[in-house]
């Protein structure tokens, strides 16, 4: 009998149908069992998150407000984002045949809230960290904070507060690893494969995004902190390095004022920038209006006529006094107090957090300067240091995240700002609403109390006017006796200088100083009242009308064009210089006489100084305009009428005569309320 020489094939050997079918069962018990995990594990992590925002931070009490703000950041905005992600997550499982696919489109759809609200707890990550370290290092507290934890969390362990604060950053960057293994366990010919794959790069994006904001705040961070060093901290900065920067940056400056390397323009930042410093400046303006009313309001509270003895009959004033006593025990420093928590504070509060931008858009173009150069330096050569690729990176992050948050800020600040002038009205209208109340007894008693407002707003008005009419007649009769116009005295041993600016410019051109003038920067001029000068431009070089370019004879810079008048030269000057003296042992120049004739003004009588006078030696005294002086006598001691010896405020000296009036002496007039 022959033996069989080949083996029949074995019964149990699978067909190629059925290994494939095999493999895609592996396949898609797989993928379900990647799509269970991504579920599974964002149920965990929200119920952790809900457990640190709800029981931790709520027992960890004995810490600031502010660590708590830090520690916890945007948890709150994070848990809402997370829970609406997993209950739409959730909703697949109905879907079982499109669930995949319903899995990638919802991470596409979530994706940049996930990057909104991710960003920030992160941003924030290191600065919490910071803290942590601090609490270890005083072990009561330390055990306090590891108590509460792991009576919460047991499976925290030593790590504590750090394996808390963790989770949302491990979270973020582990949505990518997720999608990524339900994609691996995909079908590639599967209609979900390319929406996978969208999503997973979506998620991949949103985590480099989330980097590269945590680098530009890491930045922002580091400058603003230098921005609050004292002065002695910026010294202790400086080194060769700090200076050869410094060097490196006013020459790329210099190049571009002359114009030898273009300048980077970049209109948007420069408008947001111009929003920035007009947000500044009404956050400044209103701060300093803010404490000028406290300062007036203070000295307000301070003055109690009511304590006073007025001596006056009771009725009336022993209502006042009570109503006053009333006020200003009770409503006016309430009204002060809640001004200073709700309108004060807020404006201290929002200036200090407009002073860090300003510093990082100050830093900005340091920034700039060194990018400009390095781009001139890679145009050059084709390359650069690793030192100076940092520069460039250091400029396009400081830049593109003032550009992305800038808007916000000012939009934010104005809103702000709005809130707090909105509140002091508010306080403003309750105060009179107060005082209106607690004088309502009183203002029963008035003469007038019974006229309809529309009638007591025409009585008033009727009065006002007629008041005026008086104050006009008033001002007639008073510019009757006043002397003509006459120019400011001159000051000493300015004679040549006139003449000399005279001959070169012209009288058109010759201005006289009014108030002293302290020069603040390298091109403004100090100048005192009186002094002569020639104008050469009524503008700056950046076309601001109000600083003037002026020749004083020997400099030539910048002054306020408010302080200048034209100067009146008089034709007959120096016949006048012959005929007028000065008083005796004074070396100083008289006023200039006007053509017409000086009043003569009696002796020993008061009159009014019609002009302001500077005193420029011991025998002179300086006058107010409007202010009352006694004449002694109505000539200097050689006898000439231009000087007048006066007394003022217990002073003597002598003053000008053209610079004296008599005070008109009319009717005696005054207004009140007919009865």
């Amino acid at each position: 009998m022959a033996e069989h020489g080949t083996d029949e094939p074995s019964s149990s050997t699978e067909s190629p149908d059925g290994e494939g079918r095999d493999s895609g069962d592996r396949l898609l018990l797989h993928q379900r069992l990647a799509v269970r995990e991504l579920i599974d594990t964002e149920a965990s992590y929200l119920h952790m998150l809900q457990l640190c925002a709800s029981d931790i931070r709520s027992r960890l009490q004995q810490l600031p407000q502010g660590d708590l703000d830090v520690l916890f950041s945007n948890i709150d905005d994070v848990i809402e984002v997370n829970s609406k992600f997993l209950h739409d997550l959730q909703e697949t499982a109905s879907r079982e045949d499109e669930q995949v696919h319903s899995i990638g489109n919802l991470f596409l759809e979530f994706q940049e809230e996930l990057e909104r609200v991710y960003k920030v707890y992160c941003a924030s990550y290191d600065q919490a960290l910071l803290l942590v370290e601090t609490y270890r290092k005083e072990p009561e507290l330390q055990r306090e904070i590891q108590g509460i934890i792991e009576a919460a969390v047991p499976q925290a362990g030593p790590s504590g507060l750090s394996f808390l604060l963790v989770i949302p950053l491990q979270r973020i960057t582990k949505y990518p690893l997720l999608l990524q293994k339900i994609l691996e366990n995909t079908d590639p010919d599967a209609s979900a494969y390319p929406v996978l794959q969208r999503a997973a790069s979506a998620l991949q994006d949103v985590n480099a995004n989330i980097n590269e904001y945590k680098r530009r705040k890491e930045v922002a961070s580091k400058y603003t902190r230098v921005g609050q060093l004292t002065l002695r901290e910026r010294l202790a900065r400086i080194n060769t390095h700090t200076l050869s920067k410094k060097t490196t940056r006013l020459s790329q400056l210099l190049k571009q004022e002359a114009g030898l390397v273009p300048r980077t323009e970049d209109k948007e930042f420069d408008y947001l920038e111009e929003r920035l410093h007009w947000v500044s400046l009404c956050v400044t303006e209103t701060k300093n209006n803010v404490a000028v009313y406290l300062a007036n309001l203070e000295a307000f509270l301070r003055f109690r006529p009511q304590e006073s003895e007025l001596d006056i009959p009771g009725g009336p004033v022993v209502q006042y006094c009570t109503l006053m006593g009333d006020l200003q025990l009770q409503a006016f420093p309430d009204f002060k107090q809640r001004l200073e928590g709700l309108v004060w504070q807020p404006l201290c509060s929002l200036a200090k957090a407009l002073s860090g931008p300003q510093n990082l858009v100050k830093k900005r173009l340091d920034k700039l300067l060194d990018f400009e150069r390095v781009e001139e330096k890679l145009s050059e050569v084709g390359s650069v240091t690793y030192e100076e690729q940092e520069a460039r990176h250091t400029y396009q992050a400081l830049n593109s995240l003032l550009v992305a948050e800038l808007p916000q800020l000012n939009q934010l600040a104005m809103r702000w700002l709005g809130q707090i002038l909105h509140t002091f009205v508010d306080l403003q209208r309750d105060l009179a609403k107060q005082v209106l109340q607690r004088a309502e007894g009183s203002l029963a008693q008035l003469p007038h109390h019974h006229l309809s407002e529309p009638a007591f707003r025409k009585l008033v008005e009727d009065v006002l006017g007629q008041t005026g009419h008086q104050l006009r007649s008033f001002q007639e009769n008073f510019e009757k006796v006043l002397p003509p116009p006459t120019v400011q005295p001159l000051l000493p041993g300015a004679e040549r200088q006139v003449q000399a600016l005279l001959s070169r410019y012209g009288p058109e051109k010759l201005y006289q100083v009014t108030s002293n003038i302290s020069g603040a920067g390298t091109l403004d001029l100090t100048l005192l009242r009186g002094q002569i000068v020639a104008l050469l431009q009524n503008k700056d070089t950046k076309g601001n009308s109000s600083r003037w370019l002026v020749d004083t004879g020997g400099h030539r810079g910048y002054v306020p064009a408010g302080k200048l008048e034209l100067y009146r030269v008089i034709p007959d000057q120096e016949e006048v210089k012959e005929q007028v003296q000065p008083p005796k042992d004074s070396h100083h120049l008289t006023p200039e006489p006007s053509p017409a004739p000086v009043p003569s003004v009696p002796t020993v009588t008061q009159v009014v100084a019609v002009y302001p006078f500077v005193a420029r030696s011991s025998h002179e005294v300086s006058l107010q305009a409007g202010q009352l002086v006694t004449v002694l006598e109505a000539q200097d001691k050689k006898g000439n009428p231009e000087w007048s010896l006066v007394e003022v405020n217990g002073q003597r000296g002598y003053v000008p005569s053209s610079f004296l009036a008599r005070a008109p002496s009319p009717a005696p007039w005054g207004w009140s309320l007919p009865s």
